[in-house]
């Protein structure tokens, strides 16, 4: 037991810590995929592409969140990129949500405002989002790039076949998926930057 300013907590925090060690450990082992993952995205972008995020509920925060990171980068002196969140809008989403159904609040967004070369990437806890997986179809069938930060197993998207990566959260605790997910755009924000700052990276048959 764990004693905090005289009470007793039934959770050891070490026990807490180890939850996290799992999940990340496993990240690294996809190392090859995130930089492959990166060399994609860099691609896009390099040929004036745009990122265009969506997620459900906690992962409607990280798409903001990824979104602002790219279009206004807290490290100064690195590239701006473009980048929109589809869960910004609350009158669209609504709005869609309430003619057509929560399931098409992000195709249909995607089906009016990207275009061939940007890059979808949909967040989903679980792996089950419907709306996140109609948008990666829709992305798909659209011509875009797209990509998918999952939990547990990938679930139904990854399944699906729809995401050109997939990088998983290996856990079914949302917190820990939450706390990977951050960690993993991230790291894809990063190495994206990498790639524009070496020359050839972007040339033909690099990282394939």
């Amino acid at each position: 037991m764990t004693k905090v300013s005289s009470v007793h907590v039934p959770v050891r925090v070490d026990e807490l810590f180890a939850r996290r060690v799992a999940p990340l450990n496993d990240l690294a082992q996809q190392a090859a995929e995130v930089a492959r993952t990166c060399h994609a995205m860099a691609e896009r972008f390099h040929r004036n592409g745009k990122l265009v995020v969506f997620g459900n509920g906690g992962p409607s925060t990280d798409a903001q969140h990824v979104a602002v990171e790219f279009v206004h980068p807290v490290i100064v002196g690195k590239r701006a990129l473009p980048a929109v969140s589809l869960t910004a809008d609350v009158a669209t989403v609504t709005g869609i949500a309430n003619r057509v159904g929560l399931e098409e609040i992000f195709a249909h967004q995607i089906r009016l405002l990207a275009e061939p070369a940007d890059i979808a990437l949909g967040l989903s806890a679980d792996g089950d989002c419907r709306n996140v997986l109609r948008g990666l179809r829709q992305a798909r069938e659209l011509g875009m790039l797209t990509v998918a930060l999952l939990g547990g197993d990938g679930g139904t998207i990854a399944a699906s076949g729809f995401a050109d990566h997939v990088l998983t959260a290996a856990t079914t605790d949302p917190r820990v998926v939450k706390e990977v997910h951050v960690t993993m755009y991230h790291v894809l924000w990063e190495l994206v930057h990498v790639f524009f700052e070496q020359p050839g990276v972007l040339d033909p048959g690099v990282l394939r």
